[in-house]
């Protein structure tokens, strides 16, 4: 190993702006940490050249074009359909990362093609990549298309794994998660609890990945209303965290925001603010400045300062968020529309349509490019400029769009959702007003 160093604090010095004073500590192969966090990336990193390794780290690491790149490169030079099918694949995951879903799905299937002509139908390889054609066909929002993929991956699992393996919880989670995003809270709680039940078996009690399921029957809870028990478990895995990981590990920070949005979705704003403040800390110090886990940060705390009337405050944490996905994103990535729609929705707040408008038609350009014709947010974008629309006095505009936002909820989500209960009682409102 080559001398490696702890980095601690980091402070500008007084005479001069542009330079740093950094406390480093010597460290070596007897660190127990360090060891942990090699461990993890060379698994991280497996692949069988050093060019197979190479394009995992560069997804890890976020250059995802240039890993493309690389991927294309090798695509060109591979010699059997084994290794085809393996630069599909994760290929199609460079497309999953930089938003280009349809085309994720397309080089998935083309891997998917290759191996069934060489194993059987249950064989477990092929759990993997149904598995992520599920995940895809999610971030798209066709739950139903999500569902018959992670079902199939699942179906093999079961036949494949012991029946408390963690590939087995995991699997529970994403068909939960799905159920949840539908509205479905009884079965995604139905999924997510026997993730829990397999996580209990297999694991320790302070074990990250516990930490995990918990976190995601807090967020169902809270998505039901139910903010006692949705702390309940947020507070388990806060507890976990606390006791396992470092002070500044991604993943604290995550429990701390999940507390936040409970306590703003209960309306207690300066708890809400507290708990944010506390994970934007952590991913201030722990991630580069463009990442995008700071931009959703900037994000949640923007909406705090909104829904207290701060608007001055919103647009500069809505903004910083923006700054980075124009940074980060390609063009027309699905990310990008929400900065957009916030900024929108905080003009529209402050009675100032014409602006609102303004970054409400931003953001649904980039939705009707980048998303399926019933994807979720599309709903969400029409439905923002329907109501703006409504506070300009321009009934038939606002009426035109919020009948879409309607159809598509119809098609997407089940008939007692209350995102369907909201829709409807717009349009009556503005009926009323024509």
């Amino acid at each position: 190993m080559h001398t490696v160093f702890r980095v601690g604090e980091m402070k500008q010095t007084v005479n001069n702006s542009r330079l740093w004073e950094v406390q480093l500590t010597l460290t070596d192969e007897n660190d127990p940490q360090l060891a942990v966090l090699t461990k993890s990336m060379r698994e991280e990193t497996q692949g069988s050249t050093g060019w197979h390794r190479m394009g995992k780290l560069m997804l890890r690491v976020g250059h995802f074009n240039q890993a493309e790149e690389l991927y294309n490169e090798l695509l060109k030079n591979a010699s059997n359909d084994s290794d085809r099918a393996h630069i599909y694949h994760m290929i199609g995951n460079t497309k999953e990362y930089q938003g280009q879903c349809k085309e994720a799905v397309s080089y998935f299937e083309k891997c998917l093609e290759i191996k069934r002509k060489t194993v059987p139908e249950d064989h477990s390889s092929l759990a993997d990549i149904y598995n992520n054609i599920g995940g895809v066909y999610e971030n798209m929002g066709d739950h139903s298309k999500a569902l018959e993929f992670y079902e199939k991956s699942h179906i093999i699992l079961e036949k494949a794994m012991p029946p408390n393996h963690s590939s087995l919880a995991t699997s529970y989670n994403n068909i939960g998660l799905v159920y949840d995003n539908m509205g479905d809270y009884s079965k995604a709680l139905e999924f997510h609890d026997k993730a829990l039940k397999i996580d209990e078996k297999t694991l320790p009690p302070n074990h990250p990945n516990l930490a995990a399921s918990y976190n995601n029957i807090g967020e169902v809870y809270k998505n039901m209303g139910d903010y006692s028990k949705a702390l309940e478990f947020c507070d388990k895995a806060l507890k976990i965290d606390e006791k396992t990981l470092p002070p500044n590990h991604p993943s604290l920070a995550t429990s701390y925001n999940n507390i936040g949005g409970v306590y703003a979705n209960m309306g207690d704003y300066s708890k809400a603010l507290e708990f944010y403040e506390k994970s934007h800390i952590i991913l201030e110090k722990a991630l580069p400045p463009n990442h995008p886990y700071l931009a959703a940060s900037y994000n949640n705390i923007g909406g705090v300062y909104k829904n207290t009337g701060d608007y001055s405050k919103a647009l500069e944490f809505y903004d910083k968020t923006l700054k980075i996905e124009e940074k980060t994103l390609p063009p027309n990535h699905p990310s990008s529309a929400t900065p957009y729609n916030n900024i929108g929705s905080v003009y529209d707040s402050m009675g100032d349509y014409s602006k609102a408008l303004e970054f409400y038609d931003k953001a649904l350009k980039i939705c009707e490019k980048a998303l399926p014709p019933n994807h979720p947010n599309l709903a969400a974008s029409y439905s923002n400029i329907g109501m703006a629309y409504s506070g300009t006095g321009d009934y038939s505009k606002a009426l035109s769009f919020l009948e879409k936002t309607l159809a598509i909820r119809q098609k997407s989500l089940p008939p007692t959702h209350p995102h369907i209960k909201t829709v409807i009682d717009n349009i009556d409102y503005v009926k009323k007003k024509m």
